[in-house]
């Protein structure tokens, strides 16, 4: 946590490269977890990732250790000490001098969200306690404390404002009908909740913008996503955890005819070049987010986002700025959006949009379809009495809880 880059460790294989594996894996995962979220100071709560693995047969466990911001990092019982702090170099460890302990202090991030206080004092918790359950995991009656959505004074941080049933934090989904920024044609809004739900909400909008389009060749019919789902996905979580909500800039997503655009703000993160941040080295900005992320399923593990992203797409998605951290993904020319009738287009597109929603959900409300396409509810009641009318949906229900569903 103290090396520039992080690191990883294996257990079960031996200094020679030998596959030893090891014997009740559950027991031994849960005991590293509990000795680095014990025994070392400051929190290490989604700094580290236990997962099994196997090797030649055998099961393994491998760590997965980001880089901290909030070196240096001791042990607990040496307080922050020569004897207490170290510094992980080639294949073995050094103990810091009084002077490098000093100067990693003075570099530390003093904005983490964990130590800002909340905005709001009367923050509720119903969506991720729903989102906890959905993974078979119970939040008690300290899950402020154990997540760390406390300042050390025992008050709410932004972290908590963040994770909060209603907030301020709007996140928008702008499209397009061109290139550029001229003809906006949506602005929806999938902010003021829970971040986990507007992250949700957000993927579920570009699984339907993420269309599937016919390239005819000589040889075969090729059917295409616009952008490869996986680093699509990826690029959106990265977006929502690692922005910096300490300046009060959200993430924003951006859709035009050739390509979309997700920028999130705060730059590099401190402390990482360029080359470490193409190389996959794992530093988290927000590791609070970062671990309740984890928790609920949204990142599967620490640093595995941009190696699904540079697995399809080469280094030229991503722009820097100072403030800014940009991810473009273009469209193949020969499947850019067409816009020539524009009205047509948009109406065509709402209707997909109506239908795919369905067939993921089953049913659907006039309000849930409403927020899904970003219109006025007269609106998207003449689309969907269109569709009603085609046979296309059948209606159920009085005009004020009607429910929708596919013919």
């Amino acid at each position: 946590m103290n090396y520039r880059e992080g690191g990883i460790i294996y257990i079960g294989i031996d200094d020679r490269g030998t596959v030893l594996g090891v014997e009740d894996i559950d027991s031994v995962q849960l005991k590293i977890s509990d000795r680095i979220k014990n025994n070392i100071q400051p929190s290490t709560l989604g700094l580290y990732d236990v997962v099994m693995e196997q090797s030649q047969g055998k099961n393994i466990i491998k760590i997965v250790i980001s880089s901290g911001n909030e070196k240096p990092y001791y042990l607990r019982s040496k307080g922050m000490s020569e004897s207490g702090c170290f510094l992980h170099t080639g294949s073995g460890v050094q103990p810091m001098s009084d002077e490098m302990i000093k100067e990693l202090f003075a570099k530390r991030t003093r904005n983490s969200l964990s130590k800002i206080e909340s905005p709001r004092t009367d923050l509720t918790f119903e969506q991720l306690k729903i989102y906890y359950e959905e993974r078979k995991l119970t939040l008690n009656m300290r899950f402020k404390q154990s997540l760390e959505l406390l300042t050390k004074d025992g008050q709410l941080n932004y972290v908590s404002y963040l994770l909060a049933d209603e907030n301020a934090t709007s996140i928008k989904v702008a499209k397009y009908s061109g290139t550029n920024k001229v003809d906006l044609i949506e602005n929806e809004e999938y902010g003021y909740c829970s971040l986990i739900k507007a992250t949700k909400r957000v993927l579920n909008k570009f699984e339907i913008e993420n269309r599937t389009k016919t390239k005819i060749t000589t040889k075969e019919r090729v059917e295409q996503k616009l952008v490869d789902p996986v680093a699509l996905r990826e690029a959106i979580i990265n977006a929502m955890v690692h922005n910096d909500y300490s300046s009060e800039v959200p993430p924003l997503f951006e859709i035009f005819s050739d390509k979309i655009v997700i920028t999130s703000y705060g730059g590099l993160i401190e402390g990482l070049s360029k080359e470490e941040f193409f190389g996959c080295c794992s530093k988290p900005r927000n590791r609070e987010l970062m671990r309740v992320f984890k928790d609920v399923g949204l990142v599967e593990q620490l640093g595995s986002g941009m190696e699904r992203i540079l697995s399809v797409y080469d280094q030229s998605v991503f722009e820097f700025s100072k403030n800014f951290l940009k991810v473009i993904f273009r469209y193949p020319e020969q499947m850019m959006i067409k816009t020539a009738d524009k009205t047509a287009d948009k109406t065509a597109d709402k209707t997909e949009m109506i239908v795919e929603y369905l067939v993921q959900n089953g049913t659907a409300k006039t309000r849930e379809i409403k927020e899904l396409l970003g219109l006025s509810e007269r609106r998207t009641r003449e689309i969907l009495k269109k569709m009603v009318d085609e046979n296309v949906l059948i209606a159920q229900g009085g005009n004020r809880n009607r429910t929708y569903l596919l013919q």
